[in-house]
């Protein structure tokens, strides 16, 4: 499967998802596009998790799941992954 639209672009975000609760995070240590793929991957991976959108500039990853997020579940993944879950954007 190609990361690369029909119209020639390249994309390597997840696909936004039209239903599911959206939860922001405020998530510490994430500094460029490595980190944002590794959360990216790492989080997408888990069940129940429809989309996952890390934005660098403001410390914040939206994740969007089927049905409640597991906050800690959610936590102890981001921090496996070298960063830190500091707790739901206010």
């Amino acid at each position: 499967m190609s990361c690369c639209t029909p119209d020639g672009s390249c994309s390597t975000a997840t696909a936004t998802a039209t239903e599911g609760t959206a939860t922001v995070y405020d998530v510490s240590g994430m500094t460029c596009g490595h980190c944002k793929a590794t959360l990216t991957k790492e989080i997408g991976a888990l069940d129940g998790v429809l989309a996952v959108d890390v934005d660098l500039e403001a410390g914040r990853v939206t994740v969007t799941t089927a049905g409640e997020p597991d906050d800690a579940l959610l936590a102890k993944v981001v921090d496996d992954a070298g960063y830190e879950l500091t707790g739901r954007a206010a």
